[in-house]
């Protein structure tokens, strides 16, 4: 694969924006706001108009400064179109194992869904990277803390519901990084092209992590 998944750049902001059903034309607008208001990770879900074809476009625009991933892949079709235009990595939103294990052989990332505690083991041991929980919205931050007192090894990442009002609270809780969907993307601001707005949006997520890893590093 030319153009691996960067550690760095997650790690620098590990908020995975999740572009799911937006104009494929507004792409690279989109993706070249993200990029200067210091966000580092996209994922393009594979359900979307044209999405492997702006996975592509995006991993080469970018290389080496945003990770460009494909999402709502479930099946082993799903992966292979996902892999063919360069996904540097890979979120599910179920648990599938040949799936998984083809991402762990081909060291790609791979972010599988699961939701009870025993789908996260599984999902974990299978080889995930890390382990979205999904939907996160009826589960709530103290779900996150909960999972993580008897498997504080595993590496969550929760999707679904988080905005700037509870961001924090999933990272408090020791989530290592969050999904982000509608709250990041917010459709008015991008059905009326407004990109200074949306940028501005960006930059709001981008400073509400920065602020909690600065309040942290004082603790």
């Amino acid at each position: 694969m030319k153009n691996k998944f960067s550690n760095e750049l997650f790690e620098a902001a590990p908020l995975i924006g999740i572009m799911r059903n937006l104009p494929a034309e507004h792409t690279a607008i989109i993706a070249e706001n993200y990029l200067q208001s210091g966000l580092t990770c996209m994922e393009i879900t594979m359900n979307s108009a044209g999405a492997a074809e702006n996975i592509d476009m995006l991993t080469k625009k970018y290389a080496g400064r945003l990770n460009i991933g494909a999402g709502t892949v479930c099946n082993m079709h799903d992966l292979e179109k996902a892999l063919k235009a360069n996904a540097q990595f890979i979120v599910t939103p179920i648990i599938n194992k040949q799936v998984i294990k083809e991402c762990v052989a081909e060291k790609i990332p791979i972010f599988p869904g699961a939701y009870t505690p025993s789908e996260i083991y599984k999902a974990w041991h299978l080889g995930a990277t890390m382990v979205k929980v999904f939907p996160a919205t009826s589960l709530g931050p103290s779900y996150i803390k909960e999972v993580l007192a008897p498997l504080n090894y595993l590496k969550l990442l929760p999707t679904g519901g988080i905005g700037l009002n509870n961001l924090s609270t999933y990272l408090t809780a020791g989530a290592k990084g969050v999904g982000l969907g509608s709250h990041l993307f917010p459709a008015d601001i991008i059905e009326k092209q407004d990109w200074a707005a949306l940028q501005k949006t960006f930059v709001l997520f981008k400073e509400a992590y920065t602020n909690y890893m600065s309040n942290s590093n004082k603790v």
